[in-house]
């Protein structure tokens, strides 16, 4: 059973406020911190961990380039696919998951390439709960009070019932392919690929995740990543 790595790396990154002064905006996973690319913190974790046996980034070909050089760099040598990302998350997962040479039961393992400070526990037991159980959703528990509102509070939800889900998300190739073949011939659109899973009748297990593991989205979390990964240079 091989562990295959797919890093959707295709998103303009819009809301993380990188925007040149021509207008035109830098993805956030290809920003320099601590002197580092951000997609760069992201692929370490992969390269080293012990399970993962390849990974497949799919992103837009302009950024095909450097890409390789950020490979070549750091010695990502699992590295063995870039394919080009589609218009959503879901068709840049597609492509890289019919572009791989996996077997049906193989695990694949999608992550956020804009999370970069994925703990390598936390991916290791995803990986091992996948291999006895057929499949992996990181998350974390709620711990703030939540509620439900437009303008005004509507509702006090059950935190007891509520996690934030996370990447990596791990599931065989059969099931992904399947649910993926389903969603577009139905014309729908997950927010995530355990959506897409859970549509096709399985039971999704869960793992915990890491409050580390958060996904780099805004000027702040720019911010608090550059302040966490200084001493680490």
């Amino acid at each position: 059973m091989k562990v295959i790595a797919i890093i959707p790396a295709g998103g303009k990154g819009l809301r993380a406020g990188n925007a040149e002064k021509k207008g035109i905006a830098t993805p956030k996973q290809y920003l320099r911190i601590n002197n580092k690319e951000l997609i760069a913190y992201t692929l370490e974790t992969f390269q080293k961990n012990k399970l993962i046996n390849e990974i497949i980034i799919a992103a837009e070909p302009t950024y095909f380039d450097l890409l390789v050089k950020i490979i070549n760099k750091y010695r990502f040598r699992k590295v063995k696919l870039i394919v080009e990302g589609g218009r959503t998350r879901q068709h840049s997962v597609y492509n890289a998951l019919l572009s791989s040479d996996a077997n049906e039961n193989d695990l694949i393992v999608v992550h956020d390439a804009a999370r970069a400070l994925l703990p390598n526990e936390v991916l290791s037991n995803a990986i091992k709960t996948a291999k006895g159980k057929g499949n992996a959703l990181v998350c974390i528990k709620a711990k703030d009070t939540l509620i439900k509102a437009r303008k005004y509070v509507e509702e006090y939800l059950n935190r007891d019932e509520v996690y934030y889900v996370q990447t990596p998300q791990i599931f065989k190739h059969k099931d992904l392919l399947k649910a993926m073949n389903k969603a577009f011939k139905e014309n729908f659109i997950g927010t995530d690929e355990s959506m897409l899973v859970q549509k096709i009748g399985k039971k999704i297990n869960l793992v915990e995740g890491s409050v580390f593991n958060f996904k780099i989205t805004t000027q702040e979390d720019i911010e608090l990543f550059a302040r966490l990964t200084y001493n680490s240079k």
